[in-house]
């Protein structure tokens, strides 16, 4: 009698071990698809097939690609929040937990690519990740104003600014890791930016020091010879400029495309061959519109640097569509195998590079604080645009883009 009591206990809790198991292989297989390919670009077949499942039996444990999405980031943030629970609240938080999440197996991945997917209004994430946006703003607000309190932080510490440039430059700097993971150290950049806050001398070590130089310009978008003048070239542009912004690369089909232009896919195949090469047709222009835009014509590196406010305004005020369309692509394709991973690589290295040289020569005219390297300063400005710009595409009614880049320059420049 008790050994049958005790058969039919182990039973249920050999059957929820399994299930725990199965639901943990659904959840791996997914968070790396998601990664890989987008979010909107995965079917439940494709987590079933990665999983080793019938699609019926990963439907036994989710049933749908949302829940599936939502049990994801759940387990990441439940990871997060445990972690700070056992190390407290701190300054020195900051850096130690990017350094967690770097440790943490497809965490910056998932996070970023995720994040700059769910931009779009539509996306099932979309309202999740604005929360935390603001969760996270509230939360360093708070930090940042105990520690003036407590005399940590200066009492002039512009709390609410500095909490939403440090949570902006921090998703731009995971960002920039997965395309130059030798050239930015996200933990040790904001470690520096931390003690440069509080006054302290910042560490050798802890700034992105490399070299730069001037990459040649990549002519994967070059190549294409595209015509502006041609009109059905340029509304088939458009039309996927805006598909793309609104569901990814790898979920808009070319089919969709030409239907959205109104005319036949072999029509579409004679202007563009391949969809990789409409791709680089669609970033090539947004690049030359937003240059045109901003007119870097001056030899005056502070005039350029203290323009960069305004040509942030104008962006966000004159084609917001075009900045959707980069964070989406640009977190897209931070995965190596993407059509355009090596044109937004090669795109950080030039902006890089031309930042890096913009604040040298404002250094050698005197207009910028002394003990502050180029090369760091540029890594965090690339960094802090493109991070305040997704931040402003979930919550531009919290977010100015200028007004933040403003404050920040105004602290590096004289």
């Amino acid at each position: 009698m008790s050994g049958t009591i005790a058969t039919d206990e182990r039973a249920p809790l050999g059957r929820a071990a399994t299930a725990a198991r199965t639901r943990a292989s659904i959840l791996e297989a997914a968070s790396a698809l998601f990664v890989e390919q987008g979010f909107g670009a995965v079917s439940l077949r494709d987590i079933a097939a990665r999983a080793g499942l019938s699609h019926p039996g990963v439907l036994k444990h989710f049933a749908s690609k949302d829940e599936i999405l939502d049990a994801v980031v759940d387990g990441f943030e439940r990871s997060n929040g445990e972690w700070i629970d056992a190390h407290g609240l701190g300054l020195d938080m900051y850096g130690d937990l990017a350094r967690h999440n770097a440790a943490v197996p497809g965490y910056t991945a998932l996070f970023t690519t995720l994040a700059g997917e769910a931009t779009r209004a539509d996306h099932p994430a979309h309202q999740r990740f604005r929360e935390r946006h603001r969760e996270i703003r509230t939360r360093t607000m708070q930090q940042f104003q105990a520690a003036v309190e407590d005399r940590l932080l200066p009492h002039d510490t512009d709390i609410a600014g500095e909490s939403v440039r440090l949570a902006a430059a921090w998703d731009g700097l995971q960002l920039m890791s997965l395309y130059l993971p030798a050239r930015v150290d996200v933990a040790g950049m904001v470690d520096a930016y931390v003690q440069r806050l509080q006054g302290l001398p910042v560490e050798a070590a802890a700034a992105a020091t490399a070299e730069h130089a001037w990459p040649a310009e990549s002519t994967w978008a070059d190549a294409l010879g595209y015509a502006p003048g041609r009109a059905r070239r340029a509304q088939i542009i458009q039309d996927a400029s805006a598909l793309f912004a609104s569901r990814g690369f790898h979920a808009t089909s070319l089919r969709e495309i030409a239907e959205k232009a109104g005319i036949g896919k072999s029509t579409l195949l004679h202007h563009f061959s391949t969809k990789e090469e409409l791709l680089a047709a669609v970033i090539a222009h947004r690049d030359a519109t937003l240059d045109e835009r901003h007119g870097i014509d001056s030899d005056d590196p502070l005039r350029l640097l203290l323009e960069l406010p305004d040509a942030s305004r104008r962006d966000t005020r004159q084609e917001p569509g075009l900045i959707e369309l980069y964070s989406v692509l640009s977190a897209e394709a931070a995965a190596p195998a993407h059509p355009a991973h090596e044109y937004f690589r090669r795109r950080f290295e030039l902006a890089l590079a031309r930042f890096s040289d913009l604040f040298a020569r404002a250094a050698a005219d005197g207009h910028l604080r002394p003990g502050l390297s180029p090369e760091a300063e540029a890594v965090w400005l690339v960094a802090l645009w493109d991070g305040l710009q997704l931040q402003w595409l979930y919550d531009p009614e919290s977010v100015d883009v200028g007004d933040q880049l403003a404050a920040h320059l105004k602290h590096l420049l004289g």
